[in-house]
């Protein structure tokens, strides 16, 4: 979990970057960017906004040889050793940056490099570098008195209501390739900022971990469980996956498998499906690790509870207590309209 409320910007650089194949150059300012506390705090509003927005998925600067063959990870190691060398080493990133940018759907723009302070990530009070890309420029009018009447003048700019893209890299895990949250709200060129710029894989901690694991789980019930059971059972078992994620700290998979699993033929289809199915989840061998609570919680708020029926009925079951839906909910035939139905037994109906 990171938390940015305390975060302050120390040095700022800003850069033009253009698009190489398109023959547009890039601008580099020869000194840091004078900030001022009119300007902070809509600068840290523009550049942590998309990222307090976001879900917190993370990366680490990776390389098939060697980390330090990595350019941002070498910038990025001489920043922190010598914050000082900022704004020089910012230089270096941006014509990294410009080198990159020879599609032809890459937009030229404004590369804002950040020294940045007082980030909190997984408790630790850490650094951070901020590398942010502004793309796309709003129409805005500006008004002006001319004798009697004011006049409109359209001008372009930066809306600083949206970045377009950027990267947080923390001065955490080193080792792995320091931790990263990236974000980009223009699809039409992915891999240009994460593959070809940063150079970056998903960076496996609890997290990434408890998150494929659940979606696993998720894909095991639509595949496996629905088919051989009902809805009502593929509900369930998510249902029990997810509150056995929720009250343990640490996962281990056959405690898992024991207490989630109520069909003894789903248990071999379960460790079959993992087999086939596990490296796509990177949980190939993963049988233990801890549990993220956060990842849990964004889990249970993506998992459909609904039975959506034929006969435009809906019935949603409640996953904070699942012994209801077991005890009081049950499915059979009607021989006579030759129809399936639920069953669902109560003492009264409660008040909206």
């Amino acid at each position: 979990m990171i938390n940015l409320f305390n975060t302050h910007i120390e040095t700022l650089s800003v850069h033009r970057v253009g698009n190489k194949s398109r023959n547009e150059a890039y601008f580099l300012s020869d000194s840091k960017y004078g900030l001022n506390d009119e300007i902070m705090p809509l600068l840290k509003e523009f550049f942590f906004k998309s990222f307090r927005e976001k879900e917190e998925n993370y990366y680490q600067f990776a390389h098939d040889v060697d980390l330090d063959y990595n350019e941002m990870y070498k910038f990025a190691s001489e920043v922190f050793e010598n914050p000082d060398r900022a704004h020089e080493i910012s230089k270096n990133i941006t014509k990294h940056l410009f080198e990159q940018s020879n599609h032809p759907h890459i937009k030229n723009g404004e590369v804002y490099v950040t020294y940045l302070t007082n980030l909190s990530i997984d408790n630790n009070v850490v650094d951070a570098i901020g590398v942010f890309k502004s793309e796309l420029q709003s129409d805005f009018l500006q008004f002006e008195e001319k004798d009697s009447n004011l006049e409109m003048i359209l001008q372009q700019g930066i809306n600083l209501n949206k970045l377009d893209k950027g990267c947080i890299i923390f001065n955490y895990k080193k080792e792995e390739g320091y931790k990263i949250l990236t974000v980009d709200s223009n699809r039409y060129d992915a891999r240009y900022w994460l593959e070809h710029f940063l150079s970056v894989d998903a960076f496996q901690d609890e997290n990434f971990i408890t998150k494929k694991y659940l979606k696993f789980c998720q894909d095991f019930a639509k595949d496996v469980v629905l088919p051989a059971e009902d809805k009502k059972e593929e509900v369930m078992f998510m249902n029990r996956a997810v509150n056995h994620f929720a009250k343990n700290d640490e996962f281990v998979e056959q405690n898992f498998l024991n207490e989630v699993i109520d069909n003894p033929d789903l248990m071999s289809e379960f460790k079959n499906y993992k087999v086939d199915k596990g490296e796509k989840y990177s949980i190939e061998d993963v049988t233990t690790f801890p549990i993220a609570n956060a990842a849990v919680s964004d889990a249970r708020k993506k998992i459909k509870n609904v039975i959506n029926l034929d006969t435009n009925i809906q019935i949603k079951l409640d996953f904070i207590n699942p012994e209801s839906a077991e005890k009081f909910v049950e499915k059979g035939w009607d021989e006579e309209k030759q129809m399936y139905y639920y069953l669902v037994y109560f003492n009264k109906e409660q008040k909206s």
